[in-house]
């Protein structure tokens, strides 16, 4: 348990606020924490601010407005009430303790300190640097919005605001970590969502005790889910406004977090993680044809390599049509080995393009392609089979939505591939049920991983199956328990 944190009340003499900011703060020691020192009807005004998180001309402004009232006032004895009528801008916020002003000052805002008064003024004049709302690399698509969410949480809400334009949306702000004092933001529509879960995802915050947020949203999902050595994604990331807006409608809730252009969203399933915005942006048909054609990639990433390598083992089990799916030649590096080797480059070449580069990355992507892989055959360290089938398994582990579902995806397949190598058939059949067994006992805040296959729900599944065109879609899905579970109002 940490100590139980004393309030310091503000002092009436700016002297002593200016001795605990040096002290305590870094005044005069941090180049970027500034105090500017006004004289308002003979009575001391100062107000403190970060150089960098606040918008210049917003303190010109305030500064020529206090200023003014020299000029315009005579009485000092509501002096108080004076400034804090003259400060021009839309955010005022009074607090009554040192601790939450310099909070508001180190979150950018600035705080306006009147002598002789037990009140300091919070002013929001926030302009955190940061890039503008551009499309997500990792979710692009041929039709749509070019928008995405960005490393400020205010651009992250406003955005979502923009397409919600529900009185009933809530954004419910918190501050999380000793040292950072991160915001963090929940989202959910009040009629919607289900009260229990929004008190869950509150209360697992709100208990979150860690010197700071650094690697954000991540370290909040590890907070909330408690995820261990699980490699299967328990929560899902969107970086869309729009995938976000419409998980909202459904009844999820959303959490974001400054500084990462990443939201939340909770609860999910397996299947959440193989949507992608792409196929609500064609016609039912194309959006079926595009989900069926990543599903199949899935599997493909899953199942390809250990079914192959079972044939490559026992080629007596391919039926004589298809007796060339098996290696054509040998080599003196066991098939097994060839596999993990090849299978483990093409993770290391997905490694070094994140880290290389762009125009760099084209060139090391294209050397891979046809030196490396070709030198290799040449040379006899692979089979030909091998690099096929491990590219068409690569290909699927990139078609799938979710970059971490992929890599999940992959470690399953190279501990499949392991069962088939020592146990042959029995190998892959027990290695796919225990695989099977893991995921269905995996649960994403009290959500089965596998709904609606597994318990299954007809209704539910077919919509996973056939993407439904939006009108037909009259029914918000049952998992997450929506309050309102009617999407479209009820004929007046």
């Amino acid at each position: 348990m940490g100590e139980k944190v004393t309030k310091t009340p503000i002092p009436k003499n700016l002297t002593v606020m200016e001795n605990y900011m040096k002290e305590h703060v870094g005044l005069n020691t941090s180049f970027d924490l500034g105090v500017r020192k006004l004289m308002v009807l003979k009575k001391g005004v100062h107000f403190y601010y970060i150089n960098g998180l606040t918008d210049t001309s917003f303190l010109i402004k305030i500064v020529e407005e206090l200023v003014e009232i020299n000029d315009k006032e005579r009485s000092t004895s509501h002096l108080y009430e004076i400034v804090h009528n003259r400060l021009a801008h839309q955010s005022l916020e009074p607090v009554k303790t040192i601790e939450e002003a310099v909070d508001e000052v180190l979150s950018g805002l600035i705080a306006v300190f009147v002598e002789g008064y037990e009140e300091a003024i919070i002013v929001d004049v926030r302009s955190y640097p940061g890039r503008q709302p551009q499309e997500p690399d990792t979710e692009k698509v041929v039709r749509g919005s070019r928008d995405g969410y960005v490393e400020n949480i205010i651009v992250n809400t406003a955005l979502t605001r923009r397409r919600i334009r529900d009185p009933r949306l809530r954004f419910e702000i918190f501050r999380i970590g000793e040292r950072s004092k991160t915001d963090i933001s929940i989202a959910y529509i009040d009629d919607v969502a289900n009260p229990s879960l929004i008190e869950v995802i509150k209360k697992e915050l709100k208990s979150i005790k860690i010197d700071g947020l650094t690697m954000a949203d991540k370290t909040i999902e590890e907070f909330l889910v408690k995820q261990g050595y699980n490699p299967y994604p328990l929560v899902r990331y969107t970086e869309r406004a729009d995938v976000a807006a419409t998980h909202l409608l459904e009844g999820h809730v959303l959490i974001f977090v400054d500084t990462s252009p990443s939201v939340i969203i909770t609860p999910t399933t397996f299947f959440h993680h193989l949507q992608h915005a792409e196929e609500y942006r064609q016609s039912p048909a194309v959006g079926t044809f595009v989900r069926w054609t990543r599903f199949i990639g899935v599997l493909a990433s899953l199942f390809l390599l250990p079914l192959w390598y079972l044939f490559v083992l026992d080629p007596s089990l391919l039926p004589e049509a298809i007796k060339y799916v098996g290696p054509q030649e040998q080599t003196n590096i066991p098939v097994i080995v060839q596999l993990f080797i090849a299978d483990l480059g093409v993770e290391m070449f997905r490694i070094a393009a994140i880290h290389t580069p762009t125009p760099l990355s084209t060139a090391m992507g294209l050397i891979a392609a046809v030196l490396i892989g070709q030198i290799a055959i040449d040379v006899g360290l692979f089979q030909p089979e091998v690099i096929l089938y491990v590219a068409v398994a690569s290909i699927g582990t990139f078609a799938t939505p979710s970059y971490e579902l992929s890599v999940a995806n992959k470690i399953a397949r190279l501990l499949l591939l392991v069962m088939v190598a020592f146990f042959h058939i029995p190998g892959l059949m027990i290695g796919s049920t225990l695989y099977i067994l893991y995921v269905v006992n995996i649960k994403s805040l009290n959500t089965p991983y596998l709904w609606p296959l597994l318990p299954f729900s007809p209704k539910a599944f077919m919509q996973i199956l056939v993407r439904k065109s939006v009108p037909g879609s009259k029914i918000r899905p049952s998992i997450v328990q929506p309050r309102n579970k009617y999407k479209q109002p009820a004929k007046s």
